[in-house]
Formats: C-alpha cells, sequence, structure tokens
C-alpha cells in the first residue's frame, strides 16, 4: 500500500492530462462529430415520448415480457419487421455538466490508481522507464478502452465510433504512461 500512496502525485497529473485530453478531443476536435445523428422527426418522436410518459433509463425493443415470448410468432415478426434498438433516455435538461465532469475525473483518477497498483506489482522504485511506461499505458489504455467493444458487440453501438473512442482511450493510455514515467519514483 505505501508503494500505491507514493504514486498519489502521476495518479492525479495523470488524471488531469486525460482529462484535458478528452475535453479537446471532445469539444475542438471535429474527431467525435459523427458519433451520433440527428433522429429523423425528432421533433415528433420528442414529442411521443413526453406523450407516453417515458422516463430516464435504458430501453430495449421490441422487448419480449418472458423467454416464453421469444418463440411467439407475433413477437418475432415485430422483431423482424422492426426497428430494433436500444434507446437510453436522460432527465431532461441532459446531465448536469458539473457532476459529469467531475465523475469523469473521478473515473479518471480510478483508472490511474489501478494502473499504478499494476506498475507496484511489476516495477520496483527506480525501474526501467520504459517498464514503468509499458505496464501503466497498457493498463490505463485497457481501462479506458475495453469496457466501450461490449456495447458494440451486444447493444449495436456504430463500430465506427466504438473505433474513434478507442483511439481516445490509447492515447489516454499513453498519456498516462508518460505521466508515471515522468513523476515515477527514482
Amino acid at each position: 500500500m505505501n508503494a500505491l500512496i507514493s504514486l498519489w502525485l502521476p495518479i492525479l497529473v495523470s488524471a488531469v492530462f486525460v482529462f484535458l485530453a478528452s475535453s479537446v478531443s471532445h469539444t475542438l476536435l471535429p474527431f467525435h462529430k459523427a458519433d451520433y445523428g440527428k433522429l429523423p422527426g425528432e421533433t415528433e418522436a420528442m414529442d411521443l415520448f413526453r406523450r407516453l410518459g417515458v422516463t430516464p433509463g435504458d430501453y430495449y425493443f421490441p422487448r419480449p415480457d418472458s423467454r416464453k415470448d421469444l418463440a411467439d410468432p407475433a413477437f418475432r415478426e415485430r422483431y423482424k419487421k422492426g426497428p430494433v434498438g436500444v434507446l437510453t433516455m436522460m432527465p431532461n435538461g441532459g446531465h448536469p455538466m458539473a457532476r459529469t465532469f467531475l465523475l469523469w475525473f473521478l473515473y479518471c483518477i480510478a483508472v490511474s490508481a489501478f494502473a499504478a497498483f499494476l506498475a507496484t506489482r511489476g516495477a520496483a522504485p527506480g525501474a526501467s522507464r520504459r517498464a514503468v511506461f509499458i505496464l501503466v499505458a497498457a493498463a490505463a489504455a485497457g481501462g479506458y478502452v475495453l469496457g466501450l467493444w461490449q456495447n458494440s458487440i451486444w447493444y449495436g453501438k456504430s463500430w465506427a465510433t466504438t473505433a474513434r473512442s478507442t483511439i481516445d482511450g490509447v492515447v489516454y493510455g499513453l498519456l498516462t504512461g508518460a505521466a508515471f514515467v515522468w513523476l515515477w519514483p527514482r
């Protein structure tokens, strides 16, 4: 535990680096412009969701009431006819940005702390810069990337969006590795 505590500075600095890089990637660069398309009939769809009382949450449609429904020809026809989708509804007004940024920063700290934990198991103080970089960058990139892919596999999230976010995650991992090399105890 002492070794992990001694890495508090690279944990925080790498979280700041990733936070800033993600802000640039998502706001200043055109890299993520194509992540979400505009819903055809957006105004009518929003009016319909309001009339139906759709509350914040995740929805899958068409959704069977039970496993038995999966064999029902009427359900199978609805599924075949489509549309089939996953819908996430957020609270009115969307995410409060201050809360979202705080949660993202805490997540960045958590990924860096996880990478630091693994690094303390694989690299001692005074370890080669290369060894520290590889351990930390790989662990951090895994933390930022691997959880994204299941959304494309299971929920139909666009593979192009996942690929762009994967590139971001690899960059975040490299930044984390660089921060740890810079501030690794000698």
